[in-house]
């Protein structure tokens, strides 16, 4: 354990590196060797050898594949799905959510709600105080503004996402390719539901009606992002 987080900080401590790591990770995609060396100017072996070690320490994996423009496979690289957690003294958040879960899932109903109600509000509380930390007001703000703000919040939860807002529709979609809680949301249903309402209550922060509506889950066959879409009521 001690060793692993020793070579997961040496790994970490190069710059070029960790920004390498960062980059993969807003890509939601597969990305290449080539890619990273045009992006970061420099030498594709320098690529090929950061990359490596970013998988050498499982925070990527790699696949070769064919681009079908002849000559040999390439080797395309992308974000594990491993969780690397470093922490001094060492804690088990994880284990925690699980027990704290459970214990609220073990309730019914009324523990499904309460799950629903405290997602919503933590959601709408950290929306406030990420604005008030800025001296921002969403009354001030016109919808396309009001996005922007969501999207940063998003990034700020680490939740790889992507907003898109269609003026003429008045419609957001709202996408994020990392859920949180990825561990224990498939082994239960009160995460997920959580999970949306505290989405919900970002956006119930800065438009007065909401309500998303999940058109895909990352939970399900095939599908890479929870999608969630909504039409704006009140700007």
């Amino acid at each position: 354990m001690e060793q692993h987080t020793l070579k997961i900080t040496g790994v970490l401590s190069d710059p070029t590196r960790f920004s390498i790591y960062q980059f993969v990770a807003r890509q939601h995609r597969d990305v290449t060797v080539q890619e990273i060396a045009d992006t970061f100017k420099i030498h594709a072996n320098v690529a090929r050898l950061h990359l490596t070690k970013l998988e050498d320490v499982n925070m990527l994996v790699s696949d070769t594949k064919k681009t079908g423009k002849g000559g040999r496979p390439s080797r395309f690289y992308r974000l594990s799905d491993e969780v690397v957690s470093l922490q001094f003294p060492y804690r088990d958040y994880q284990r925690l959510s699980e027990i704290a879960i459970e214990t609220l899932s073990g309730l019914g109903e009324a523990g499904e709600e309460a799950l629903v109600k405290t997602g919503d509000r933590f959601g709408y509380e950290s929306a406030r105080e990420f604005v008030h930390s800025l001296n921002e007001n969403p009354d001030d703000m016109v919808t396309a503004e009001k996005v922007k703000f969501i999207e940063r919040i998003a990034l700020n939860q680490g939740l790889n996402p992507e907003i898109h807002y269609d003026q003429e529709k008045n419609e957001i979609v709202f996408r994020i390719f990392n859920c949180t809680f990825k561990e224990v949301a498939p082994t239960s249903k009160g995460i997920c539901n959580m999970h949306h309402a505290l989405i919900n209550g970002i956006f119930r922060y800065f438009f007065e009606e909401v309500v998303l509506k999940e058109e895909s889950n990352m939970f399900q066959k095939n599908e890479m992002a929870c999608t969630y879409t909504t039409v704006v009521l009140n700007q």
